[in-house]
């Protein structure tokens, strides 16, 4: 696809869950026409109370120009597309991608839906959390062409205040697994830092607060709950703990890296210590809330 779309093309959106859903939800402020699909019937009817139209049949996303997917993983694309969807895609569709996935799958990926369909195929893993999806505020890490990327700036400007151009496809994947591995390095560091403090009977707000203040400064840090009430909303939502970012998303920057014959300690620790240690913090913290 090189025609830009606008907010007058109509949208596919595949995947309605933590991000998913606030995502959908803000390009519809934004006037974008959604035709969306959830495997869950609960995640569908809010955004249908919104305004956009829930899609039975996954082949008939082949009438929206643009198909966004914010699946787990590329196992989700890739089921959505062999129920139909891919033998219905032409030249004129643009996939955008916002899963966080493994670079070398998504390269695969691309190719393969260019050869069977000849789809425009982008990667734009996003970050930021359902706060600021809903607001339109999400990071993304873009990897595609530039005819691709220009065709889709319209609703990728409704997506997020920050696009960055980092490559061709794979370059936006290996983008947020790094990210994520410098975000669950810091989180693991705040979980032990606050046993030391609170083994000395310092207050958590009050380390976190000094800290905040000083060279242990960071984003992590100053938005502790932001962790904590992203657990708590996928154990309501029933989410599976092996599809939770600080869990799925370390196996894949290991897989990644064992592709490459790279060797990162660091990640092999971090995927051990620190999915538990989220998911028991969460579990604490609704233990105390329901005190």
């Amino acid at each position: 696809m090189t025609v830009p779309v606008t907010r007058a093309t109509p949208v596919g959106f595949v995947g309605l869950g933590n991000l998913g859903q606030p995502m959908a939800l803000n390009l519809i402020d934004h006037g974008w026409s959604l035709q969306v699909v959830d495997s869950k019937p609960e995640r569908v009817e809010p955004v249908v109370a919104a305004g956009a139209t829930a899609v039975g049949d996954v082949t008939a996303l082949a009438e929206t120009p643009v198909v966004c997917f914010a699946v787990p993983d590329d196992r989700g694309i890739r089921s959505v597309l062999a129920d139909g969807l891919s033998q219905r895609l032409g030249p004129d569709h643009l996939i955008i991608v916002h899963s966080t996935t493994l670079p070398n799958r998504a390269r695969e990926l691309a190719a393969e839906i260019k050869r069977a369909t000849g789809a425009a195929y982008l990667e734009v893993p996003v970050s930021g959390g359902s706060d600021r999806a809903r607001r339109g505020e999400l990071s993304a890490f873009i990897g595609g062409d530039d005819p691709s990327i220009e065709a889709a700036l319209a609703v990728l400007e409704d997506e997020a205040s920050k696009l960055f151009r980092l490559g061709p496809v794979g370059a936006g994947s290996a983008t947020k697994l790094a990210n994520q591995l410098i975000a669950f390095s810091a989180l693991a560091g705040v979980h032990e830092a606050l046993q030391l403090t609170a083994a000395f009977q310092v207050a958590e707000e009050a380390a976190l607060d000094a800290i905040a203040s000083a060279t242990g400064d960071t984003w992590v840090g100053r938005n502790l709950d932001f962790w904590d009430r992203t657990a708590l909303d996928y154990n309501a939502a029933g989410v599976p703990e092996a599809d939770r970012p600080w869990a799925k998303d370390l196996v894949e920057v290991l897989t990644t890296a064992a592709d490459l014959g790279i060797e990162l300690p660091v990640a092999t620790l971090l995927s051990e210590v620190l999915p538990p240690a989220v998911e028991d913090r969460a579990l604490s913290i609704a233990e105390r809330a329901g005190a």
